[in-house]
């Protein structure tokens, strides 16, 4: 286990000054790195205690749903990234929490985001801040610990973005 905790703050350290976290399959937090504290600002304490899970951070209204400018759609996402990893797991654990966040306010936008990917727009107080996720996992996992762990990285999607977190 050390070494994976080795490897994790590793690439951890590497994400810098982005966001980036790394959960378990069941999207409980096992780390993050600092700059994670733009999503956890002003987050419920009862959300981040252990096992702080990230989807619910995500969308449970004393969580970041009221910071999220496009919650509908990113709603929609996690919701739809979830659901298929219920099912093609058939982990009752994951089907549980898919029912549980798709009862949560927040509505749903089906429409086909601009881009690549559907981005992350949250406020703060340097204003809307833009975030493309990136997913990462060790392809070459010895360690069982370490194949079933990724880490979700949160990089800029715009140059404004960009130059609030590395300010």
């Amino acid at each position: 286990m050390a070494a994976v905790s080795r490897a994790l703050d590793l690439v951890l350290t590497a994400y810098e000054p982005y966001p980036a976290v790394v959960v378990d399959r069941a999207w409980e937090l096992v780390a993050a790195n600092a700059s994670v504290a733009v999503f956890t600002d002003g987050v419920a304490a009862h959300l981040l205690e252990p096992p702080a899970n990230v989807l619910r951070l995500s969308l449970h209204p004393e969580g970041l749903a009221p910071r999220i400018a496009n919650l509908p759609q990113w709603r929609a996402h996690l919701l739809h990234r979830l659901g298929r990893e219920a099912h093609l797991t058939g982990d009752p654990g994951l089907a549980a929490l898919h029912r549980e966040l798709a009862a949560l306010p927040g509505g749903t936008d089906r429409s086909t985001p601009d881009g690549i990917a559907v981005p992350l727009r949250l406020r703060t107080g340097d204003g809307v801040l833009s975030f493309l996720g990136t997913v990462t996992t060790f392809g070459t996992a010895v360690d069982l610990t370490a194949a079933e762990l990724s880490v979700e990285a949160f990089l800029p999607a715009d140059e404004h973005t960009a130059e609030v977190l590395r300010g």
